[in-house]
Order: structure tokens, then C-alpha cells, then sequence
């Protein structure tokens, strides 16, 4: 991490990750880039559905391959980049039938290493493989859930997944939230882990660069009134005054189970996820 020297109040506790040495100094390759419009937390009528998101700076996004359909032509990493729409690096690879794609940077590569999606790939970081031919104890990530669905797990910085099992033409995997999950053998994955690991220390230091990536404030519920919040009202500094905590909408959290009882997914859940207490132990 890059911390600076105290010359104002939110210059001294702010940490940035260290890009020198790690990222190549390369700009987006045109081709793969494009214009979006962001959601900023507004759904096709324009009416908020996820609060604090909203403003924030222009990007310009990057055509990222999840799908990974060139099988046994090999790949070699051009570039390292930032990419502003998500929290690991990305790369610039180069595959040997002259086609460039934009992927997620494992932890351990570099410009200049290759990787190749292949049933005969080896085990080593980047390469590709189905589940079922990954070893027990893999740290793993792009995980796909359907076979030939593109990665959907395990994609953030610093993140893996791990294999656990395999048995019954399924693999248990391990998510990053500690729930086993089983996922059909014939899925692919990335072997090791998603690049970026200091992402999660990171201290904005200042309302300024919250509102740059496009977080807005968020108000304590203690500090509303009470037709606002079932915290609002009182005189003065107030406890909660419920029994269980609750949102804005009067609905119960902490210690409840959020999971639909009859969800399509459930089948697949070995064990669920450890939360709370528990997890800090």
C-alpha cells in the first residue's frame, strides 16, 4: 500500500495501492473499449432501487472476455491495466491466431507470460481447465456456473475460490463467503488467484474520493426523524429502541436468513455460509 505524508487532514490517513511495478503504463486498447451508460442505482423509470450510488467520474468501459472460448491456442499477456470498472487489473492478451481480448490479471502473472485454455493445460497460474480435472485443494477463480456460461465466481481482487470435492459428476467449490457450493464437472476455471490483493486495505481518506467513484453519502438511521426511520425521533442521542434491528422500510436484520426457502439453487448449497460471530472466531 502507498500512504502520503500528513499535509492535510485527509491526506493523512488516505492509501492507495501501489501501481508502480505492477500495472505496465499501457492505455485502453481502443478496439475493446466503449461508451456506457451507467445505472447509478436507477432502474428504466429512473427511480432509485439501490441508495448511496449516483454522480461520480466519466469511464470508459472495457470489453472483458468471461467466456474464454478459444480452446488450445495459446495466450500471451501484452499489458497490465487498471481498469475503472472493477476492482482487479486487467490484461491485454495476445493469442497466437492474432486476436486480442481483455482478461482478469491472476495474482503471480506478468507482460510477457502465457496461459492457454485447454483440457491438457497444466496446473499453473492462468491456465484454464474444466473442474474435473482440477485437484482437490486448487485455489481457483472464474469459476463458471453452467457449463460453457462464461465465469461468474469468484471475478473481484484478491479473491479465489477453492476445490473441495469431486463426486457424482459434480465439483464442491468453496466460495469466498465460506458456502460450499456444488458446480457441474464439465465447468471451467482459472487456476490460482484474482490479482490486486490490496484492494480491500484501501482508506479513501476523503468524502471527495467517495464521490469520484460514485458512492454517495449515507445518513445514520438515529439521526432521521421518526417518519423516516424506525431509529428517527428523540431527544438528543437515542439507542434504537427495537428489539431487532431494522431498515429504513421496517424490515428485520441481523440474524435472519435473507434466502428464498424454495430457491432453484438451493439443491446445489452443501453447506451455507458461515456469518456473524461465528466467522470472526
Amino acid at each position: 500500500m502507498k500512504s502520503y505524508r500528513p499535509t492535510t487532514p485527509s491526506r493523512r490517513s488516505m492509501t492507495t495501492v501501489t501501481y508502480r511495478g505492477v500495472l505496465s503504463g499501457h492505455t485502453a486498447h481502443k478496439p475493446l473499449t466503449k461508451g456506457v451508460k451507467r445505472s447509478v442505482g436507477r432502474n428504466n423509470q429512473g427511480r432509485i432501487t439501490t441508495r448511496h450510488k449516483g454522480g461520480g467520474h466519466k469511464r470508459a468501459y472495457r470489453e472483458v472476455d468471461f467466456l474464454y472460448n478459444k480452446i488450445d491456442i495459446p495466450a500471451k499477456i501484452t499489458s497490465i491495466e487498471y481498469d475503472p470498472n472493477r476492482s482487479s487489473f486487467i490484461s491485454l492478451v495476445n493469442y497466437a491466431d492474432g486476436e486480442k481480448r481483455y482478461v482478469l490479471t491472476p495474482k503471480s502473472l506478468k507482460v510477457g507470460d502465457t496461459f492457454i485454455v485447454s483440457e491438457k493445460a497444466n496446473l499453473t497460474a492462468g491456465n484454464r481447465l474444466p473442474l474435473h480435472l482440477i485437484p482437490v485443494g486448487t485455489f481457483v477463480y472464474n469459476v463458471e456456473i453452467k457449463p460453457k456460461g462464461g465465469a461468474k465466481i469468484a471475478r473481484s481482487a484478491g479473491i479465489f475460490a477453492q476445490v473441495v470435492a469431486n463426486a457424482d459428476g459434480y465439483t464442491n467449490v468453496k466460495m469466498p463467503s465460506s458456502e460450499v457450493r456444488k458446480v457441474s464437472e464439465n465447468c471451467w476455471a482459472c487456476i490460482g488467484e484474482v490479482s490486486n490483493e490490496e484492494y480491500k486495505l484501501m482508506n479513501f481518506g476523503k468524502a471527495g474520493r467517495s464521490r469520484h467513484k460514485g458512492i454517495r453519502p449515507t445518513v445514520r438511521g438515529s439521526v432521521m426523524n421518526p417518519v423516516d426511520h424506525p431509529y428517527g425521533g428523540g431527544e438528543g442521542r437515542q439507542g434504537r429502541g427495537t428489539r431487532r434491528p431494522k431498515t429504513m422500510w421496517g424490515k428485520v436484520t441481523g440474524g435472519r436468513k435473507t434466502r428464498t426457502p424454495k430457491k432453484y439453487s438451493n439443491q446445489f448449497i452443501v453447506s451455507r455460509r458461515v456469518v456473524g460471530k461465528k466467522r470472526k472466531g
